[in-house]
């Protein structure tokens, strides 16, 4: 296979095997399992640049300020986006690192804080629907909604989340230096968590948005402004399956963008799961012409090479 720019979305999710164990080490020995089977390819001369979930480490970090708010201050939504950023990005760097120095390849990692570019007039910042963080009381989120001016929807009785904008990815502002580190050689660490979301205003100034950026959408928007030639979206399936779950569930291999589209009107793949992670392959290999694929992490490598995965092509 020819020597290719890849672009591999990981979940955050993935960095969580045992959801009731959950440490800082056991999020690193998750992600050198991944950065085991990405190893693989840049020893076979691929290029890499790893984009990475953020779900549940933010939840993570808004439940520790929860319960230091008497002692400490907020943190921000995009402060949590950016500190999750480096902790991951982190985590995977060593882990990719460690990997590498394995396989007697001498080769830089770097992570980039990353800004991704939204609007103002997003729909989303007027409806915000993305629940974020942990269940709360009622006292609880009616304290937050009057006093931060928390958004507060109630779920199905298992209690109150806030729920917060996702407005879509318009540009990515350091795409400029990610080509450069590509260009030099180095595998990147970008647009963690979908990205820092940040606005321009009149005065041609960015400042940060609390709202939270599909990491799948902020993906696809990079591996377009990169050039990518393959974009990989790796989650918990081998391959995408319509009527998912049930006895009559059908692997998919290989489908077009049409089929895509059509499986998506039929109503195929979930909203809050598989859903964003075909839109974002179609965005990309509509715009681009090259393949998208989706897989596990264990079979990344032979999703490449072989028949493993699901592959959307134009």
């Amino acid at each position: 296979m020819d020597k290719k720019l890849i672009v591999i979305a990981i979940g955050g999710n993935s960095l969580i095997e045992d959801s009731k164990h959950v440490t800082v080490s056991a999020q690193y020995k998750a992600a050198s399992k991944t950065a085991h089977h990405i190893a693989r390819l840049i020893k076979e001369g691929h290029r890499v640049v790893i984009v990475h979930g953020n779900g549940p480490q933010v939840g993570y970090i808004l439940l520790r300020a929860e319960y230091a708010r008497k002692i400490l201050h907020a943190v921000p939504l995009d402060s949590c986006v950016a500190d999750t950023q480096g902790a991951i990005g982190y985590q995977l760097q060593k882990a990719l690192g460690n990997e590498l120095e394995l396989l007697g390849i001498k080769a830089d990692v770097a992570t980039v804080v990353t800004q991704v570019l939204v609007s103002d007039d997003d729909p989303s910042f007027s409806n915000p629907t993305k629940p974020i963080g942990s269940f709360m009381q009622k006292e609880e989120a009616e304290y937050h909604r009057d006093n931060d001016g928390w958004a507060i929807v109630e779920d199905a009785g298992r209690g109150y989340r806030r729920v917060v904008a996702s407005p879509r990815p318009t540009g990515i502002i350091e795409s400029g230096t990610i080509r450069k580190l590509i260009d030099a050689g180095v595998i990147v660490i970008a647009a963690g968590g979908g990205g820092i979301p940040v606005v321009r205003e009149a005065d041609g100034l960015l400042y940060g948005r609390e709202a939270v950026v599909d990491k799948d959408l902020a993906a696809a928007l990079l591996a377009k402004d990169i050039g990518a030639d393959l974009f990989v979206i790796s989650t918990a399936v081998e391959k995408v399956c319509l009527n998912y779950n049930t006895p009559e569930e059908k692997k998919l291999e290989r489908i077009t963008v049409a089929e895509a589209e059509q499986y998506v009107k039929e109503g195929h793949f979930a909203p809050g799961s598989m859903l964003p992670k075909i839109k974002a392959l179609e965005d990309f290999v509509s715009t681009t012409g090259n393949t998208g694929l989706i897989t596990d992490p264990s079979h990344l490598y032979d999703a490449i090479y072989s028949d493993a995965g699901t592959k959307i092509v134009p």
